[in-house]
């Protein structure tokens, strides 16, 4: 396994992020516990959660996962840089969710961080995300709460998750006012077919020191060969990748896509890894495997090396955006 520093921090994390939305609706916990243990022993020491994880199998429990697994030993914790967020409601009583219990207001900040703790059967938290921006809540406010966690231990490092730039900006401007490190990371959606975050997330990020993290590398299974898959085979993604091959302009970006990776005896989830990884700014990719066979394929691309005129070529197929403000002012 690759490793890099974690945005501006001394912090060093694997190329690659073991995602763990899928532990808990569609993976058991024995099949849970056993991918973290191939990923660890891989080298991969960068784990992601939330809190509001496991939906289906019941929000939290995707946590509860994780911390069972903990407490098997082998410094498993003590090993892996642990990552979870806080913003969306634990508890929906209804539909309705009863004031305070969601967002991060500082009251809101202390009961899930506790929370976590709790499901997690840790006294630490590495990475403490905050899921989504909060439109109601003072940054003042959200970093007097972090502090506050810093000083008793139980978070090292705040991060975002799908804030856009100039939030990235405004964020760690307030925290250097107050003297504190700010935001050392940023979780966004960003892979070969949605390069929106080329026009100001990543620059933003690269600006302040924070790494990027991406999260759909595959964008919901669309990149990793859903057209020479079976029908059946192919990754829902939440519907994502169906419905994008229903766009005629889509599918035959798609094909074009696997065809040119199929020319150079490659498969295509793996370029479209490898791809992430040769982009400025970009610390590691998030993968979500549910099966051991998809790990294996997310830890081959780490020392998959791509070719200038690949790299050309992915770029004919799925253009960015290109440089900011440039492509948009003239």
């Amino acid at each position: 396994m690759k490793y890099t520093q974690l945005g501006r921090t001394g912090l060093k994390v694997s190329r690659l992020t073991l995602g763990t939305m899928n532990f808990g609706p569609f993976t058991n916990e024995p099949d849970s516990h056993s991918l973290m243990d191939t990923a660890l022993d891989a080298g991969v020491n960068y784990f992601d959660t939330a809190n509001t994880y496991g939906q289906g199998a019941g929000r939290g429990r995707t946590e509860e996962i994780i911390g069972t697994w903990f407490t098997q030993g082998g410094e498993r914790r003590d090993k892996v840089v642990l990552a979870t967020k806080v913003y969306g409601p634990m508890d929906v009583d209804g539909g309705t969710v009863w004031p305070n219990h969601d967002r991060l207001s500082a009251l809101n900040i202390r009961r899930a961080v506790e929370g976590s703790l709790r499901r997690l059967q840790t006294d630490y938290i590495d990475i403490y995300q905050f899921h989504h921006i909060d439109r109601h809540t003072p940054f003042e406010e959200i970093w007097q709460a972090v502090d506050v966690l810093v000083q008793q231990g139980k978070i090292l490092y705040a991060g975002s998750s799908n804030f856009p730039g100039y939030k990235i900006a405004q964020a760690n401007e307030i925290a250097a006012r107050r003297g504190t490190l700010g935001l050392v990371s940023e979780q966004c959606l960003y892979n070969l077919a949605v390069r929106d975050a080329e026009m100001e997330v990543l620059p933003a990020a690269q600006e302040y020191g924070v790494g990027v993290i991406p999260w759909s590398p595959l964008q919901g299974g669309l990149l990793g060969g859903a057209l020479k898959k079976p029908e059946g085979a192919r990754r829902s993604g939440g519907g994502r990748a169906a419905a994008e091959l229903a766009k005629p302009e889509v599918r035959a970006r798609v094909q074009a896509y696997e065809d040119l990776v199929d020319k150079h005896g490659l498969e295509p989830g793996e370029v479209a890894l490898a791809w992430l990884l040769t982009r400025p700014g970009v610390t590691a990719p998030i993968v979500g495997p549910r099966t051991a066979e998809q790990l294996a394929s997310a830890l081959r691309a780490v020392e998959l090396e791509l070719s200038r005129e690949l790299l050309d070529s992915l770029d004919e197929i799925f253009p960015g955006p290109g440089p900011s403000p440039e492509s948009f002012a003239w």
